[in-house]
């Protein structure tokens, strides 16, 4: 008796159940994989991010929350919640290289983007800008933009244009060569300039410091705290809460993902089940002509596990093709401020896919095993006599 032949002839003999049946291990592989690519993928983007800020240290505010430094991360507008005089504070400590940042918010053909005030010289040297096109400030009060390279990119800005903020025209003078951080989506103007225009004179966000000596990261935190009165959070700290907060969200999509596998696995129980009722007579003439009852058991069991190969196969190629038609729409989104300008790549990683394969395998067998028991716990004589 050639099994893998009766198998296949078992499943596909009711074509519209095998479909449907197939589509829905499918369709749940498939949420699956696209969430586990997506996910992997996002929090490697973020970071890559993190590392290109640049920073070792980030100084704020005592009173900001957790959302707050997040944002830092994400390019947000932030408030204007510490003195310059801090920043001249934290600059001046041995071994610290410290830069001030201000953000406010502008608009763009009437899309929000962030407005950055910043030390020109040391800022260029801090970030190691390179510029693409134009001219870098010459001065401290320059009234133009430089421009980030993603900015330039999606609003078709050259250094002909200009781009009004707070009613007044600013030229962009130059355009920075692409860096692959959040600087790529951010308008730049010097912070007193963004001081004036915003009438926040005096006041800065945040501080961003890098350290000469990283083994000694706690003693210029300590250092910071001592001569301001504000938080200190190291590079690590603010990567961890950011990949925390996606991580949380992650998992939760890919518990939804997880209920739709658990439906497909009723459906196979359901299916085989069906065809136990359905094929009684053959199992009985099956048992008459000597098969035994594992050999009954097995045939339902590998059936099941097809459903599961196929579902899985199929699952994984609908996922990943998800995953790369979603991915632009992620990072493109408005609502989406942890990864704007981000490139999300899906890659094809062998580990996810060969994990969701034998994932789709193992519920699928799993869900053929009472039905596989069933079947095979039928006598011969209970079998033929069944109408």
């Amino acid at each position: 008796m050639n099994i893998l032949k009766l198998v296949i002839k078992n499943i596909t003999r009711r074509r519209g159940r095998f479909i449907f049946t197939l589509l829905g291990i499918t369709i749940g592989m498939a949420a699956f994989v696209a969430l586990l690519s997506l996910g992997g993928n996002m929090r490697a983007e973020v970071t890559r991010q993190a590392h290109a800020m640049g920073a070792s240290l980030i100084v704020t505010p005592k009173n900001w929350c957790a959302y707050d430094q997040i944002s830092i991360l994400t390019g947000n507008a932030l408030p204007e919640s510490l003195q310059l005089e801090v920043y001249e504070a934290v600059a001046a400590i041995e071994g610290i290289t410290a830069v001030p940042y201000l953000t406010q918010k502008t608009a763009v053909q009437n899309n929000p983007v962030t407005v950055t005030g910043i030390l020109p010289a040391e800022m260029k040297e801090f970030m190691s800008w390179e510029v693409a096109k134009g001219d870098y400030f010459s001065s401290v009060d320059e009234r133009a933009i430089v421009l980030g390279y993603g900015i330039a990119e999606r609003f078709e800005l050259d250094l002909k244009d200009s781009i009004r903020i707070q009613g007044e025209e600013f030229p962009i003078k130059a355009i920075l060569a692409q860096t692959g951080s959040n600087d790529d989506v951010s308008i730049f103007l010097p912070l007193a300039v963004v001081q004036e225009v915003f009438e926040v004179e005096g006041y800065i966000s945040y501080i961003a410091a890098q350290v000469a000596d990283l083994s000694k990261l706690e003693f210029y935190e300590a250092a910071i705290i001592e001569v301001a009165n504000v938080s200190v959070t190291s590079d690590r700290q603010l990567l961890s809460a950011v990949l925390s907060m996606l991580g949380s969200v992650n998992m939760t999509l890919q518990l939804i993902a997880g209920v739709a596998l658990i439906a497909a696995a009723f459906g196979i129980i359901n299916t085989m089940m069906t065809a136990i009722y359905e094929r009684r007579r053959e199992i009985g003439i099956l048992r008459a002509i000597g098969a035994k009852g594992s050999s009954i058991f097995k045939i339902f069991v590998l059936e099941s596990g097809l459903y599961g190969l196929l579902g899985g196969l199929l699952g994984v190629v609908l996922g990943l093709a998800v995953s790369a038609l979603v991915a632009p729409l992620i990072a493109e989104s408005s609502f989406n401020d942890l990864l704007k300008g981000a490139q999300i790549e899906v890659s094809l990683d062998p580990g996810i896919i060969a994990l969701s394969i034998i994932f789709a395998l193992v519920i699928s067998v799993a869900s053929g095993l009472y039905p596989a028991w069933k079947a095979s716990r039928l006598t011969p004589v209970e079998a033929i006599s069944y109408e």
